[in-house]
């Protein structure tokens, strides 16, 4: 992630705020990021094993998991690692 994308992120975070009207949970943005091989490989054995879902899908679940978890108050963050925490059994 450049810098140009993380001020893209924040400066959308104070439209949202001074805007209401403007949902944030509407608009991605994209990420490259490394990871490790043995987590690679235990995505792709999951997505495997879970038809519903995809590389998009567990990369966010587990951003927002890590996000939650460690104190992030943000609403669309919790709505997301509590969809994902009990929809899980239902994949």
């Amino acid at each position: 992630m450049n810098r140009n994308q993380l001020d893209f992120c924040l400066n959308l975070e104070k439209a949202c705020a001074i805007k209401p009207e403007v949902d944030s949970s509407n608009f991605d943005v994209s990420l490259e990021a490394e990871i490790p091989e043995a987590l690679y490989l235990g995505m792709k054995d999951f997505i495997e094993s879970h038809p519903r879902w995809d590389q998009y899908r567990v990369i966010s679940s587990a951003l927002a998991n890590f996000l939650f978890q460690n104190g992030c108050e943000d609403r669309s963050v919790t709505e997301r690692y509590l969809n994902d925490l009990f929809t899980l059994s239902d994949s």
